[in-house]
């Protein structure tokens, strides 16, 4: 086994989160390579800045295709493919609405209604038309914009899971702020903390897998408060408004982190008992749900093992 067990950790802050690596050798220079290919992903993918291609498409909204890289127009590709089907609650148009809400920015505010309804009309998926052959994506519609801020994460950490295996690392863990993708496993598996929800770092428990990814979304994330009201930024892209259930958090486990980033959209949207019915056609792919009222419901644990560390809360669902 590598090196006696030893973790060594890379961080960096990239995309505006933290970055972890873990790796079990000491080599600076593949952490480097590693921290510098997910920078050149975030240079293609982010709308955070002016002149990434995905901020290309969108100057270019109701005017003309733009042609991009073929990894951005396979992965526009796959996010339109999650946000067509009826009631989806994900959706790549969804910038918009991102953008006037500003959760987690400064100058965050319940907007009016009517702004609501008028940018609604124009985060429909169905209008970003796709070009496989030249690689081109058109915005129909003046005003669309595409954010690929949920998945951009999960695609990125696959990425470097990929290329740390194609150097040839046996074991590995790469934390994109909460996108968790590991290599192999040590000795014990790697431990992937749940979080208690509006409580820092206290955590609800320990997952513990190998070859798995872990993606959590949670409305303790990014929110603001006004008027007692608390607003969350998982926005429901049929109201425009935050998605209002029983749900704090939906943790995925899953082979690829870019599943687990659609995955925690789409269980959101759908609640816990209409997200453990949409999982038993895919066996892949595992969700861990925590409850306002505390409750840890699990759809089934066979790529992973939970250990509960707060007595606050209670197992439901699954062979626990």
């Amino acid at each position: 086994m590598p090196d006696s067990h030893r973790v060594y950790s890379y961080n960096a802050v990239l995309m505006g989160s933290p970055i972890l690596l873990k790796l079990f050798s000491h080599d600076e220079a593949l952490a480097s390579r590693v921290f510098r290919l997910i920078k050149q992903y975030e240079d293609l993918l982010t709308v955070n800045r002016a002149d990434s291609q995905v901020m290309d498409v969108n100057h270019a909204a109701g005017q003309h295709p733009v042609v991009v890289s073929r990894p951005v127009f396979d992965l526009i590709r796959c996010a339109k493919a999650a946000s067509l089907p009826t009631d989806s609650a994900f959706n790549l148009a969804i910038g918009p609405l991102v953008k006037r809400w500003k959760i987690g920015f400064k100058g965050d505010a319940v907007p009016p209604a009517d702004e609501i309804a008028a940018l609604l009309s124009i985060t429909d998926p169905a209008n970003v038309v796709l070009d496989d052959a030249n690689s081109s994506v058109f915005l129909t519609r003046q005003g669309m914009e595409i954010d690929l801020g949920a998945i951009a994460k999960g695609y990125i950490a696959d990425r470097v899971r990929d290329y740390l295996h194609k150097e040839g690392a046996e074991l590995g863990l790469i934390n994109l702020g909460g996108n968790v993708q590991t290599l192999g496993s040590p000795e014990d598996g790697w431990h992937v903390g749940l979080k208690k929800p509006f409580a820092g770092d206290a955590l609800i428990g320990a997952i513990t897998v190998e070859n798995r990814s872990v993606v959590t979304s949670g409305t303790y994330e990014r929110y603001f408060e006004q008027n007692g009201k608390r607003y969350h930024h998982i926005l429901d892209p049929r109201t425009g408004y935050p998605l209002d259930n029983e749900l704090d958090s939906v943790t995925i486990i899953s082979q690829d982190s870019l599943d687990g980033d659609i995955w925690t959209t789409l269980i959101y949207g759908m609640g816990v008992e209409q997200g453990c019915a949409a999982l038993r056609s895919r066996p892949d792919i595992e969700a861990i749900f925590v409850t306002k009222t505390k409750e840890v419901v699990i759809s089934s644990m066979h790529h992973f093992r939970f250990t509960l560390l707060d007595d606050s809360y209670r197992i439901t669902g699954s062979t626990v």
